[in-house]
């Protein structure tokens, strides 16, 4: 994910995308410990993704507070 695409979103996206990429990794962890994950480069994009939608909150955060 783009950080283009990630500041365009307003903090209820943002949530709700960290929430997505979360369930997202852990399914990915899931098929990689039983053997079924094929990429397993996703792992590491999906983990950089949730810490760019957590830095864009905490940046969202603290110019509206």
């Amino acid at each position: 994910m783009k950080m283009e695409d990630i500041l365009s979103l307003d903090l209820d996206e943002l949530n709700r995308k960290e929430a997505d990429l979360r369930e997202e990794h852990f399914n990915l962890k899931f098929q990689h410990a039983i053997g079924k994950l094929e990429n397993t480069s996703r792992l590491r994009e999906t983990r950089r993704d949730i810490s760019r939608v957590m830095t864009i909150k905490r940046k969202k955060i603290h110019q509206e507070g």
